[in-house]
């Protein structure tokens, strides 16, 4: 395959992954595994197959820095947290909007709070969609239902504030993806598993076998790890801006593949809430004219 279509699998690998996350999440609900369960069982089996090779290939001195313990922290610990709980109180359509569809602007607010990194007219754009289709969508809810946003819409976006907290420290500190990906997996074992087993109620005993070798196979290894690395290389091939305007489609894919597979509901109102994060979230009107990072580099290269 050429570099290109490589760029385009790995962009699909990472969407099934990361659409795949809201579904498995939410099925937690369903299946009576609580967010602390949950939570414990991805970062042990992160922790249980990284922390070997970082001993093996002796790279384990990175990690005891300060930088490595906040990413850990808040990238892992904090939001791991947050988003499972919120799992327990909204739908997966939820999610999508203010969870996936908040995470670029937050990026965006927390990159001027740390950094003063002035928003440009997208950002603006973004947020003047974004705040209409959540005004337009709690209008319709609550004409409809009397009942506005809950506790699992605040929960999404506090777990995008943590989201875009990190990314911006991810961007500044500068850190390889292997560090970034290990120090949030490490760190968030060691800060979060002493706490849980000493004083958190855990009930994974109860849960049944298969239910309980899906999520911790999906979340510790598809999620921490797989995902990740495809991530990465999506981005090597086709750059960051088309990788990322993507693969922000599938979280909005999976609230509609909810609908039929968890039977959860889709109605005129959340559906233009779906869709005007979406538009917000991926800056369709940045598409025109833009070209991906190997077409660049080939022109470059050509000129020269």
């Amino acid at each position: 395959m050429t570099p290109r279509t490589q760029g385009y699998v790995f962009v699909i690998i990472t969407m099934c992954i990361w659409g795949g996350f809201s579904i498995f999440s939410r099925l937690n609900a369903i299946w009576h595994i609580s967010a602390w369960d949950v939570v414990a069982l991805r970062f042990s089996i992160g922790f249980i197959l990284l922390m070997p090779i970082l001993i093996y290939k002796k790279q384990t001195a990175f990690l005891w820095h300060i930088k490595p313990f906040i990413l850990g922290l808040l990238g892992g610990v904090a939001y791991c947290i947050t988003v499972y709980s919120a799992f327990f109180y909204a739908p997966v359509a939820h999610g999508a909007m203010f969870l996936n569809g908040c995470i670029p602007l937050c990026t965006a607010v927390m990159a001027y709070v740390l950094f003063k990194e002035p928003f440009d007219r997208h950002i603006w754009i973004s947020l003047t969609i974004m705040v209409l289709a959540i005004f337009g969508m709690t209008y319709l809810m609550y004409q409809k239902t009397h009942v506005g946003l809950g506790l699992g819409d605040g929960l999404f976006f506090l777990a995008a504030i943590w989201w875009g907290t990190f990314t911006v420290l991810v961007k500044q500190w500068k850190l390889t993806a292997w560090q970034n990906m290990t120090s949030v997996a490490i760190w968030s074992a060691i800060i979060y598993l002493p706490i849980y087993l000493l004083f958190m109620p855990h009930h994974l005993q109860d849960v049944a076998v298969p239910h309980l070798l899906a999520q911790g196979i999906f979340h510790g290894v598809f999620v921490v790890i797989i995902a990740t690395m495809s991530y990465i290389a999506a981005i090597e091939r086709l750059g960051a801006f088309k990788t990322g305007s993507i693969v922000t489609l599938a979280p909005f894919i999976a609230a509609i593949v909810a609908v039929p597979l968890l039977n959860e509901p889709l109605n005129s109102a959340m559906g233009l809430g779906l869709i005007g994060m979406a538009i917000g979230a991926l800056q369709p009107w940045r598409w025109i004219n833009r070209k991906d990072a190997l077409t660049a580099r080939l022109e470059r290269s050509s000129k020269k």
